[in-house]
């Protein structure tokens, strides 16, 4: 496959160093990654997941755990099985 097409974009540095650090870890380059995107675009013909608003309990809930607020916190992982099966 012929590589010569350049992409140029701006993007939030925090966000892309976000990206960078996982990226990094599934030892992919920022270039593969959105290749990756940009080929399964083309073969889905069309954003390859959902994209959609959260609704308003899902947007409260994502704000206030971003906040430290309302947390539920286990002390092992067994805990934790044992209270989502009651």
């Amino acid at each position: 496959m012929n590589k010569s097409a350049t992409i140029q974009t701006r993007i939030d540095p925090k966000v892309k160093n976000q990206a960078q650090k996982i990226l990094d870890k599934l030892n992919i380059s920022m270039s593969e990654a959105i290749s990756i995107f940009l080929t399964q675009v083309s073969l889905h013909k069309g954003i390859p997941f959902e994209i959609k608003l959260p609704n308003k309990l899902t947007e409260e809930t994502l704000r206030k755990s971003e906040k430290g607020e309302d947390l539920h916190e286990v002390s092992e992982v067994k805990q934790l099985f044992e209270e989502l099966e009651n």
